[in-house]
């Protein structure tokens, strides 16, 4: 390849990524990008949020998993990667920035910066990438645009940026209706004012095509016919389809010499088949071998791996094992030990923000993670594809330091209108929080900022909605770790635990509604052991649910009087998570979700409790 090829190629790439707190806007963002760069063919459908795609991100609108996409903006090659919102997938994150040149900064005009904000600034001015900023969102109501982007220059200047860095380059924009400007008073017409600060101000990748191959995986993907798929950026040389090459695995000196079978780059959601591809230019390709994030692929001459990548420790564990219960095997396809531990060590691959341990039970395992969220869709995941299940509640992960224990702290972020500021402030008072700001706005929305341990949110989230009527936003993110203070959650309520198999009747659950709230409908089975209610008092009571009424051959006016039932309570599978206590498990199957003694054995439990008093 001659030098004007090299510097042509150079010249005519970029690599971004978008980053920005949960609902900012960044993937609708990159829809517009997509649609008016020519990524869809003419009359396709498009949907909205097309790079989520998906099940669980559409369902709960949320990235997840980072994704790749290029789009060519007049001979110009922009890969970009839409990344996630959620401090729970920030290994997500701290990976694809790896590959990139400069990060775009999406920020609500109404929000400014948030904690997720700062968390992924952070992460990008550390590596010294390159940030441009986008105000989004500055058509909604309460926008303050000029405002927001003061507080991002606060928030640079916070992260110790360098001058370099605060001389960064910003746009106005509303990525729903498809338009930027760099400045308000601009014409609103589409996103080319936002192409073109991609092309003038993200720097080329640098490039060395004549240098040994080093190419270093940053996501994994999988495919039934063509296997394990390795993405990452080429930082030097050149990659063709057909070559030997080796992995270099990271953090040990074992080697693995591979062929390469496929090689392919983005264009839109599509991957394209190429030959080769060079340096500075973000591939897939195919065979090689047990490739996992972080290794190095390298020619089998010259092997050198590049520095390892770092991923913050997971801070949230809960126990996994076959579920036992006396309806197990009748929803699911996988309901084995063995085969939930072959499906974890699967997700272990590519999900670097997991990691599995031996549990102290038979065939238990530990599994660690970001927090409640990210092993709770690890779960629905595996619900989905047929698997049944028993998980324990979540435990924080304390850590040990010179002979202290310390224990992991969120920065909390909440808005709620102003009469409801004091029950939010009793709550998280009484589960150890600290208050550090509260702003009202004109509006009475007022704005709290906390810093709270992280076992006392815990359970947290259910009581927020309920006390701010659902019209609350709560964020939270890893802070730091500090001496252990707070005590480990309780609840105020015991279960009500049905004492024998059977379907619910609607008149033994009338009769029970008096004992507290039901979780259960008329119909439904339920098991010796299973929850069936929520207690009014603060302890666990046995009940019969399936009890019949008696029925007599004399029949009196007035006597058989319609049974009124209150509409059962409801619970996701984080809820049911973040409900349950030390002695109760959530049975977790392709159909239903239910909760459960970890003992389903009354007296056994009776035994097991006056072991422990």
């Amino acid at each position: 390849m001659s030098n004007d090829t090299q510097t042509e190629t150079r010249t005519q790439t970029r690599n971004i990524a978008i980053i920005a707190h949960v609902d900012h806007g960044k993937t609708t963002l990159v829809d517009g990008l997509l649609q008016q760069a020519g990524a869809f063919r003419e009359g396709a459908e498009i949907k909205e949020r097309v790079m989520d795609s998906n099940d669980q991100e559409r369902e709960r609108g949320i990235t997840i998993l980072s994704k790749n996409t290029a789009v060519d903006w007049h001979g110009t090659r922009i890969n970009i990667i839409d990344t996630p919102g959620h401090a729970d997938f920030g290994s997500e994150v701290e990976r694809v920035l790896k590959m990139v040149d400069a990060v775009l900064l999406v920020v609500d005009a109404a929000e400014g910066p948030m904690p997720q904000t700062r968390y992924v600034l952070e992460k990008s001015l550390a590596l010294g990438i390159k940030a441009l900023v986008c105000i989004n969102k500055v058509d909604r109501n309460g926008a303050r645009p000029d405002d927001a982007l003061s507080e991002v220059f606060d928030l640079f200047v916070a992260l110790d940026a360098t001058d370099e860095q605060l001389d960064f380059p910003h746009i106005y924009a509303a990525g729903r209706d498809g338009w930027a400007a760099r400045e308000l008073e601009d014409e609103r017409k589409d996103l080319t004012p936002l192409f073109q600060m991609i092309v003038d101000d993200v720097p080329p990748p640098p490039t060395d095509h004549d240098a040994p191959l080093q190419l270093q995986v940053a996501t994994l993907d999988y495919s039934e016919f063509l296997g394990r798929i390795c993405i990452g950026r080429i930082t030097r040389g050149t990659i063709k389809r057909g070559m030997q090459a080796t992995v270099c695995k990271q953090g040990s000196n074992e080697r693995e010499t591979f062929r390469v079978t496929k090689l392919m780059t983005f264009k839109g959601l599509e991957r394209i088949d190429v030959d080769e591809v060079g340096a500075g230019d973000i591939v897939a390709l195919s065979g090689a071998g047990n490739a996992t994030v972080g290794d190095t692929i390298c020619p089998v001459d010259k092997p050198e791996p590049l520095a390892p990548m770092s991923v913050d420790e997971p801070t949230v564990s809960m126990t996994f094992s076959a579920n036992t219960s006396p309806f197990a095997g009748q929803e699911g396809k996988y309901v084995t030990s063995r085969q939930i531990k072959d499906r974890l060590d699967r997700e272990m691959i590519s999900n670097v923000g997991l990691t599995i341990e031996e549990g102290p039970g038979k065939e238990t395992f530990i599994v660690k993670g970001r927090g409640t969220l990210h092993l709770s869709v690890l779960i629905e995941t595996m619900r989905r594809e047929g698997y049944e299940l028993s998980v324990g509640p979540p435990h924080v992960i304390l850590k040990q330091v010179d002979g202290v224990w310390r224990e992991p702290y969120e920065e909390v972020v909440l808005n709620c209108q102003e009469e409801h500021s004091g029950s939010v402030i009793q709550k998280l008072n009484q589960r150890g929080g600290e208050l550090r700001d509260l702003r009202v706005d004109p509006d009475g929305q007022t704005r709290m900022t906390w810093t709270v341990p992280s076992r006392g949110l815990i359970g947290y989230r259910s009581h927020f909605v309920t006390d701010t009527r659902g019209t609350g936003n709560l964020y939270n993110i890893f802070s730091h770790y500090e001496k252990a203070k707070s005590k480990p959650r309780t609840r105020n309520n015991g279960v009500l635990i049905s004492q024998d198999i059977g379907a619910c009747t609607a008149f033994a659950l009338f009769n029970l509604q008096e004992r507290g709230q039901m979780i259960v409908s008329p119909g439904e089975k339920t098991y010796t052991g299973q929850i069936v209610g929520i207690h009014a008092r603060d302890n666990d009571l046995v009940v019969n649910p399936h009890k019949g009424k008696k029925l007599t051959n004399v029949r009196a006016a007035g006597s058989d009087d319609n049974v009124l039932l209150t509409p059962p309570r409801t619970f996701s599978l984080e809820e049911a998570l973040e409900f349950i206590s030390d002695d109760e498990m959530v049975e977790a199957t392709p159909i239903n979700i239910r909760m459960r003694k970890r003992l389903l054995d009354h007296n056994a439990r009776k035994r097991e409790s006056r072991a422990g008093r």
